[in-house]
C-alpha cells in the first residue's frame, strides 16, 4: 500500500512538471545543442564518445570550475569572504596539487574512463538524441545519485579517517588545512578508488542515457570544488539546494580534522552528530560577531 502511495506522488510530481514545462518557453539553445549531439553521433563511434568524450568532460569542467577560485586569490574585495584568512594560497602549493592532479586523472581516473562504453554495451544505455531524458528528469537523476554518493560519502570518509588508516591513505588530502577548489580531488590514489565508488552507484541505478553520465559529472565536480573552494560567498545558487552542507561546512572539517564527513549534504551528520562541534563553532562566532557590534 505504502509502496503504490509513494508511486502515485511520484506520478503525479512527473506529470505536474510536465504541465509546468509546456508553458515555458523553447530553449534557444536546445537546436544546436541537438546539431551538435547529432555530429557527435555521426562522426565519432561509441567507445570514443564514452572513453574520450567523458574525459574531456571531466577536464574541462574541473579545471574551468577551478578558475573562480583561483581568480579570487588575486581580488581584495573577495578576501573578507574567504573562511581562513590567516591562511593565504601559496604558488608553490597549487603546483604541488595539479602535478598530483595530473597524474591522478591520467593514471586513476582515465584507467576507469577507459571502461565507461563496455558499462554502457552491457547495460543498453543509448546514445540518441531522441532517447535523450527531459531536462527535469535529469535533474531529478543527479540529486538522486548525490544522496546516493553523499551517503556512501560519509560512511566511508568517516572509515578513512579511523586513526589506524587515516596515515596511511585520508593523509594525503589533508595536507592542506586551508583548503582551495583545484585540491577537490587531490588525494591518495587508493582515497581516489574508495570515495569515488559512491560517484557510479547511482549511474548504476539510474542511468537510463549516456547523457547522465556527463551530466552527473558537472554536478558533481560543481560541488565539490565549491566545498573545498576555501571561499563562503553569498549568493551562491548551489545553497537553493535543500539541506546543501556548502565550504563553511567541509571547510571545517579541514580546518580540524573531524566532523562534517558527508560531501553535499548536513542530514547524515546531524543524525550522528558528528557535526556537534561544528555547531558549537557557529554559535560562537555569532557570539563574537555580537560582542563586536556593541
Amino acid at each position: 500500500m505504502a509502496m503504490n502511495d509513494s508511486v502515485n506522488i511520484l506520478n503525479s510530481a512527473y506529470l505536474a512538471v510536465e504541465y509546468i514545462d509546456s508553458f515555458l518557453p523553447d530553449n534557444p539553445l536546445q537546436q544546436p545543442f541537438k546539431n551538435a549531439w547529432n555530429y557527435m553521433l555521426d562522426n565519432y563511434t561509441k567507445f570514443q564518445i564514452a572513453t574520450w568524450g567523458s574525459l574531456i568532460v571531466h577536464e574541462v569542467s574541473y579545471f574551468l570550475l577551478c578558475v573562480p577560485g583561483f581568480v579570487f586569490q588575486f581580488i581584495p574585495y573577495m578576501q573578507k569572504y574567504k573562511i581562513q584568512q590567516d591562511k593565504p594560497e601559496t604558488w608553490e602549493k597549487q603546483w604541488k596539487c595539479f602535478k598530483t592532479l595530473l597524474f591522478n586523472h591520467f593514471f586513476i581516473q582515465l584507467p576507469l574512463i577507459c571502461g565507461t562504453y563496455y558499462f554502457t554495451e552491457y547495460f543498453n544505455i543509448p546514445y540518441e538524441w531522441e532517447e535523450m531524458p527531459r531536462w527535469y528528469v535529469l535533474v531529478a537523476q543527479c540529486f538522486g545519485c548525490a544522496v546516493i554518493e553523499d551517503a556512501w560519502h560519509y560512511f566511508l570518509h568517516r572509515l578513512l579517517h579511523h586513526k589506524r588508516i587515516y596515515k596511511y591513505i585520508h593523509k594525503v588530502h589533508h595536507e592542506f588545512v586551508s583548503p582551495f577548489g583545484m585540491q577537490a580531488e587531490y588525494a591518495h590514489p587508493l582515497e581516489t578508488l574508495i570515495l569515488g565508488t559512491g560517484f557510479f552507484i547511482g549511474i548504476v541505478v539510474f542511468c537510463n542515457h549516456v547523457i547522465l553520465l556527463w551530466a552527473w559529472v558537472i554536478c558533481r565536480l560543481m560541488e565539490t570544488i565549491d566545498v573545498h573552494s576555501g571561499y563562503d560567498v553569498p549568493l551562491n545558487p548551489l545553497h537553493l539546494v535543500p539541506f546543501y552542507a556548502g565550504a563553511r561546512f567541509h571547510d571545517f572539517h579541514h580546518m580540524n580534522f573531524i566532523g562534517n564527513y558527508a560531501s553535499t549534504f548536513t542530514w547524515w551528520d546531524r543524525i550522528f552528530g558528528t557535526d556537534s562541534q561544528f555547531i558549537a563553532y557557529k554559535e560562537k562566532e555569532k557570539k563574537q560577531q555580537l560582542i563586536t557590534k556593541k
